[in-house]
């Protein structure tokens, strides 16, 4: 018989968001544009020209979002902090007030019984460090070591849990292979180095942390469990390609201290050999590892597919979310269990975890049903507790995300929020997924146990 859903009193129940999806007002009070500024700006790069420069407003309206957490007995949350609000051309001279910012958001987290877990790097690099190379420029991980450092020196006194870099594989994949995502280069030979940039940047600001922090740093990336299509010997090679791509990736550099060797083939003449020396900074003791978790992916060969030689199967009679993900679950289990087993089960939060699906851009009677996201977070808050039954050292669960927001090159077209955001007014309305994470929250998971109730 299954043991009764229960999760520990000490245990993380929060909710994530990044700067640049909710903040606004990213020129504001000094800050410098970031390479997202500058993406959104340019014609055609981002669904119907939508911009961050609102999004949620959160830069004027962070103590009622706070409110709102509280309200939903949150007693987490997961921000990122925008490096050119700190450094405006990311490096030089401190602007204070976008520190005092963080410094204002901080102590209210605090005053209303919230932990922060703060992300330094969020995807939005600034647009001056873009100029001088970006993630290609060796010296990006002197001059991110130098940014962690001094928000560090600010904050680490009530800051506890910190990340580094938030999903490199995005920044990579989307920003220079495809180009879909800031900066928007698509070239075999650019993504490597920004992959081995990431990391040592990684690496440099664990060192500062060592030196000027007290509490817990680690790293977020995102995972996706892949399954082979067939048996067939074609269909297994891709996946293993597949994983290592998107899997191994960065957690095998930073836990193990190598890279997956499926790289060189996949990248072929394009991947560099790596000086030796790289190594000690990028593998060096972490304290948590963070995971964001989507979805999974069945994977076929194709001899087409650029670059891995591999494509996604789609799935029948699966439900599918407005981005294309399928919902599964299981793969939220059994990719923490993975890391427990391949790196030696390391401290883990769930970092990110949830779903677009349709939500009317306005709420009726102050209510917005979301059925297929409150099953989703049922299923996946389950999943999560199935993997403690197997021992994983698991300590914290984050929703993504508390807000809807800008969806990065989807604009405003899709909606991850379990809170509801009118654009026209801002107006914030909790979803059904909302007040039905309240109740895991207050229940600490009991309400699992039970089968499921109407929100009325």
């Amino acid at each position: 018989m299954n043991r009764k859903i229960e999760f520990p009193a000490e245990f993380l129940w929060g909710s994530a968001t990044s700067a640049y999806q909710i903040e606004g007002s990213p020129l504001a009070d000094g800050a410098g544009p970031s390479i997202w500024q500058r993406f959104c700006h340019t014609p055609n790069l981002v669904r119907d020209g939508d911009t961050g420069d609102v999004a949620c407003d959160h830069y004027r309206r962070y103590r009622e979002d706070i409110a709102l957490m509280r309200s939903l007995g949150m007693n987490a949350y997961r921000f990122s902090i925008s490096w050119s609000r700190i450094l405006p051309t990311g490096r030089g001279t401190v602007n204070r007030a976008g520190l005092d910012f963080y410094e204002r958001l901080v102590d209210a987290l605090l005053q209303n019984g919230i932990e922060p877990m703060a992300t330094l790097y969020h995807w939005d690099l600034p647009a001056a460090l873009d100029d001088r190379g970006g993630w290609l420029n060796p010296d990006i991980a002197h001059w991110f070591a130098d940014y962690a450092a001094t928000v560090f020196r600010k904050l680490d006194d009530r800051v506890k849990l910190w990340a580094t870099l938030n999903e490199p594989w995005v920044v990579m994949d989307g920003g220079y292979l495809h180009g879909v995502l800031a900066p928007g280069h698509r070239n075999r030979f650019e993504a490597p180095i920004a992959t081995h940039q990431l990391l040592r940047a990684h690496g440099a600001a664990v060192s500062a942390y060592r030196a000027e922090g007290k509490h817990r740093i680690g790293i977020v990336v995102n995972l996706e469990p892949k399954y082979p299509a067939s048996d067939d010997a074609a269909d297994r090679a891709a996946t293993v390609r597949a994983d290592a791509y998107m899997n191994r990736q960065y957690l095998d550099p930073v836990l193990l201290g190598r890279y997956p060797e499926e790289l060189t083939e996949i990248f072929g003449d394009a991947w560099p050999a790596w000086p030796a020396e790289d190594f000690k900074s990028i593998h060096q003791p972490i304290d948590f590892v963070g995971v964001n978790y989507y979805t999974r992916n069945v994977t076929r060969f194709d001899a087409t597919a650029w670059p891995l030689r591999a494509a996604p199967v789609r799935q029948k009679q699966a439900i599918y979310t407005e981005t294309g993900w399928e919902v599964f679950a299981q793969g939220l289990t059994d990719v923490l269990v993975w890391i427990k087993e391949r790196y030696g089960n390391p401290r883990i939060y769930v970092t990110e975890n949830g779903a677009a699906f349709f939500d009317p851009p306005t709420a009726t009677n102050d209510r917005v049903a979301d059925p297929l996201r409150v099953d989703y977070m049922r299923q996946h808050v389950t999943a999560i507790h199935a993997a403690r039954e197997a021992r994983v050292d698991l300590h914290g669960y984050f929703a993504w995300s508390l807000l809807d927001n800008f969806e990065w090159s989807h604009g405003y077209s899709k909606r991850f929020g379990i809170v509801h955001v009118d654009f026209e007014n801002q107006k914030r309305t909790p979803k059904d997924s909302a007040r039905f994470y309240s109740q895991v929250i207050a229940t600490r998971g009991r309400v699992l146990n039970e089968a499921p109730a109407r929100l009325d």
